[in-house]
């Protein structure tokens, strides 16, 4: 380990599981780094998720947003299309957007589609599906009211899902945060996170939860307090 991770871990106390508001007083006295760290929640599953069921896909508005300004494209025709541009898209249209994809071209974070653009859409599965970023409308991107998502995903709104290794991943802000705003964003996604039905699956269950900074180390959650 390096002298900061050194540093980092003797913060800690050994086996303990720490409250949220412990954790992030603790993620806060660690060693600084030169830029502003995000702060990221980690989840390990019990199970590999192999069932549909067990699969984990959906978002969360968290209360004081990610820190991340993001770049969203939007799927749309017509009124929908210049509906999306004035809600604040950074990309809108149709066939062209799907050609500069399929060229290589890929200057977003964000694919929000109507339902009705989801059949040209659907050729660039391959491209899109690989980086998790097919619109789909369990995550909220495929909407009807596609001025209301562009703000809603603007204004912090965040998806997370699982990986094929049973882990979930969720940016809960910034280190430069203030400690209460990240206190009540990762309480917001606990609460969110521990109702979801595929952990009411067979054999399915958290079997950790930890909180850390891009260049920290991780701090182990009682989760079980926010069950």
């Amino acid at each position: 380990m390096s002298k900061r991770m050194k540093e980092a871990a003797a913060l800690l106390e050994k086996d303990k599981m720490y409250d949220v508001e412990e954790a992030v007083a603790v993620l806060k006295k660690q060693p600084k780094v030169k830029f502003d760290e995000s702060v990221e929640v980690s989840v390990k599953l019990a199970k590999k998720p192999v069932q549909a069921e067990q699969q984990i896909r959906t978002t969360i508005a968290l209360p004081h947003g990610t820190g991340k300004t993001v770049k969203i494209l939007v799927f749309a025709k017509g009124e929908k299309e210049k509906e999306a541009l004035e809600a604040g898209a950074d990309y809108a249209g149709s066939e062209e957007l799907i050609e500069k994809i399929k060229g290589g071209w890929m200057d977003f974070d964000i694919a929000i589609a109507t339902p009705d653009s989801m059949k040209d859409v659907g050729k660039l599965g391959k491209i899109l599906g690989t980086k998790g970023l097919m619109p789909n409308p369990k995550s909220g991107t495929v909407a009807v009211d596609v001025a209301k998502a562009v703000k809603e995903f603007k204004a912090g709104k965040t998806e997370f899902r699982n990986n094929k290794e049973g882990i979930v991943n969720l940016g809960c802000g910034k280190i430069s945060f203030e400690e209460k705003a990240i206190v009540e964003n990762v309480t917001a996604f606990l609460k969110v996170f521990l109702k979801l039905p595929a952990l009411s699956t067979k054999g399915q269950y958290v079997k950790s939860v930890n909180i850390s900074s891009t260049m920290g180390i991780g701090i182990p959650i009682n989760f079980k307090k926010y069950m």
